[in-house]
């Protein structure tokens, strides 16, 4: 990897594209900020039939886009895209083909067609994506590492004064093939009461845009309502409740309790080498189960139990890959595409 590349004009240099989701948007960004480049953020706001069939459809896309990105769609074209999601494919699969190949693709997350339309592609391996350009990793890309994790305490430091243990609890939504009803909510609820009354401390609960309404309201009553010698509940549901102490919450938690749903907030969770756990519900079934069981085989994430002993955990390094993919780019970069190093790099 090339000795601090920067370059004062890389919002031309490199675009980050996506839909706007705040996951895709970390991921990318987290690449962007391993291979040590800053980049432009591009949001493809795709509406219509390009949105529907993202990242097929083609023809005509500037006018699926939003005006602001369109007045943007000319040379000269960035040197390279690095899209996340399949509206950030929609556009560096476009932008590949407009540029006559000047543009140089990474898609981050499987963008559900031939790999062979971008230069690079970097996927989980549950996603089962193969191809001489895919480069696999074991979960999504984040920027979590000591640097992140000092900052986000920082920003949110009277986190650090609630009573220990202090556990944070990440609530996402129900996803396809996995039974997280109301029925599991609620024994999700019971397990972390169980703990938190056992140890006392702080509960430190974050929900995400995916979570329903009535699971916000059920684990704001239940956690306060039941967890016995709680020391503090510290809860997060939205903008209402100010500034997202998410980073705060990592840095600052003791253990992290999760719902099985994100690969991304899982990923995060064991990037910061805590014990992380969850409650994988009956009957799952998919990709995200074999995630899920290639985590726990590599002892990063644990069965939230009502006895989990927290003293007998044996907590391997912390999950972090970036630096790794990052450094796998570089190479292919540097081998293969001279014009592309020396944009990113130029002083």
């Amino acid at each position: 990897m090339p000795a601090q590349p920067t370059n004062p004009t890389a919002a031309n240099a490199c675009w980050i594209a996506t839909d706007g989701a705040a996951g895709n948007e970390r991921q990318a960004q987290a690449l962007a900020q391993a291979m040590q480049i800053d980049a432009g953020i591009v949001r493809t706001g795709l509406r219509g039939p390009w949105a529907w069939t993202a990242p097929r459809l083609q023809a005509g896309l500037r006018l699926g886009v939003t005006a602001a990105l369109r007045r943007r769609l000319h040379a000269p074209w960035p040197a390279l895209a690095i899209g996340c999601g399949r509206d950030g494919a929609s556009l560096t699969r476009w932008l590949r083909n407009a540029s006559d190949g000047k543009t140089f693709t990474v898609q981050v997350l499987d963008p559900r067609i031939d790999p062979k339309h971008f230069d690079l592609v970097v996927a989980p391996r549950h996603d089962a994506l193969h191809g001489a350009n895919v480069i696999q990793t074991i979960g999504a890309l984040n920027a979590v590492d000591e640097d992140w994790l000092a900052a986000g305490l920082a920003r949110f430091a009277n986190l650090a004064q609630l009573p220990q243990p202090r556990t944070a609890v990440l609530i996402g939504g129900p996803r396809r093939g996995l039974e997280m009803d109301d029925a599991w909510f609620e024994a999700f609820l019971d397990r972390i009461n169980a703990v938190v009354a056992r140890d006392g401390g702080s509960v430190l609960v974050s929900t995400s845009r995916r979570t329903p309404d009535a699971w916000r309201r059920k684990s704001r009553e239940r956690l306060r309502a039941d967890s016995g010698r709680i020391g503090c509940v510290h809860f997060w549901n939205g903008a209402e409740d100010g500034e997202n102490p998410y980073p705060g919450y990592l840095a600052a938690a003791d253990r992290i309790i999760v719902t099985p749903d994100s690969v991304n907030m899982l990923s995060e969770a064991c990037a910061t080498g805590k014990p992380v756990l969850t409650l994988l519900p009956a009957g799952a079934r998919g990709k995200l189960v074999d995630f899920h069981a290639e985590l726990r085989a590599q002892g990063w994430l644990h069965a939230l139990a009502d006895n989990v002993d927290f003293s007998t955990m044996q907590q391997p390094p912390p999950l972090r890959e970036f630096a790794a993919v990052a450094s796998k780019i570089w190479h292919v970069l540097e081998s293969t595409r001279p014009d592309v190093v020396a944009a990113l790099t130029r002083d």
